[in-house]
Parts: C-alpha cells; structure tokens; sequence
C-alpha cells in the first residue's frame, strides 16, 4: 500500500486538475456542446481532464496500463456526468441564485469528487 502523503499527494492533483478544467479550462463551444452528443465540446472537456489525470498518476508510480485504463475510465465517467447534468439543466433550467442551480451543480461536483475516491482506491 503507497503511503498516506502519497495517497493525499494524488488526491491535491486530482482536485487541483479538476480546477483547472472545469473552472479555466472551458470556453463557450466546450460548454454549448455538454448534452448534445454530436458535439465535441463534451468530449474535448472529458478529454482534458483525463488527459490532466494521467502525470499525477504516473508520479504517483503507476504503470502505463493501469494509468491508461483510469484515464479512460475517467474520461467516460467525467462525460457521463456531465451530459446528464446537461441534460437535466437543459429540461430544468433554474437561475444561478436558487437552491436547484446550486444543488445540480453541487451533485456534479460530488459525483466527480467521488470519481477521484475511485482512482485513489484503483491506485493504492
């Protein structure tokens, strides 16, 4: 089993990559596209960040096997919250300053959280 400070090393780039992506890496046509399969824009943000998961996970000690499959993992799952979150604002739309805004954006997050719990359980 890797270490505490290892495992909690992980998690710091896994939340600072998650930053990155979801709150400066996302330009108008990355997030017009979340919830319409036929646009890239879901699929280039699901791609950054499994593409930013992978050199913390090789840092972390893990082989090319192992990272490939969390990333991609991660890639489908990242997508898959996403597009659902999408497709719920989309059918619900609530202003910023409500509860239900802040409650579809906050499961978003959690379940995104949840999916770095995964990686650091598959990578210890």
């Amino acid at each position: 089993m890797e270490s505490a400070f290892s495992l909690i090393s992980l998690l710091a780039w896994l939340q600072a990559k998650h930053f990155a992506a979801d709150y400066l890496l996302q330009p108008g046509w990355v997030l017009r596209g979340k919830g319409d399969l036929h646009h890239p824009g879901g699929y280039a943000h699901a791609a950054i960040h499994a593409a930013g998961t992978i050199p913390g996970l090789l840092l972390f000690g893990l082989d090319a096997k192992t990272v490939t499959l969390l990333a991609v993992a991660e890639f489908l799952i990242h997508y898959l919250i996403d597009h659902v979150k999408a497709v719920h604002s989309h059918l619900h739309p609530a202003a910023m300053t409500t509860r239900a805004y802040w409650a579809a954006h906050g499961a978003d997050q959690l379940l995104h959280h949840l999916t770095y719990t995964g990686i650091l359980v598959m990578a210890a």
